[in-house]
C-alpha cells in the first residue's frame, strides 16, 4: 500500500496535479446529466487518497519529518553498532 512506503518517493508535483484532476472530474460528474455517482465516487476516493499523500509529502519535505527520519535511522545504525 503507498500510504506505507517512505514519504521520499512521493512526487509533489504529481500528488498536485492528481488531487486537481480529481477534483475537476468530481464537479464534473454532477454537471453532466444525468449525474455519473460512480464517477464521482471513484474520484472522491481518489482525492481523499491523494490529500493523504499530500499531507506525506508537505510533511516529510517541508515540516521538519525529513530530519527527524534520518535521525531515526541514524539511532538504529549506532545501536545495530554497539550490539555488535
Amino acid at each position: 500500500m503507498d500510504t506505507q512506503k517512505e514519504p521520499e518517493i512521493i512526487s509533489g508535483k504529481m500528488t498536485a496535479a492528481l488531487i486537481l484532476y480529481s477534483g475537476t472530474f468530481m464537479r464534473y460528474s454532477m454537471a453532466v446529466s444525468p449525474a455519473n455517482y460512480l464517477l464521482f465516487g471513484c474520484h472522491f476516493v481518489n482525492e481523499g487518497s491523494q490529500l493523504v499523500q499530500g499531507y506525506r509529502y508537505l510533511q516529510y519535505w517541508n515540516f521538519g519529518g525529513r530530519e527527524k527520519s534520518l535521525e531515526q535511522k541514524a539511532k538504529q545504525k549506532v545501536e545495530e553498532v554497539v550490539k555488535s
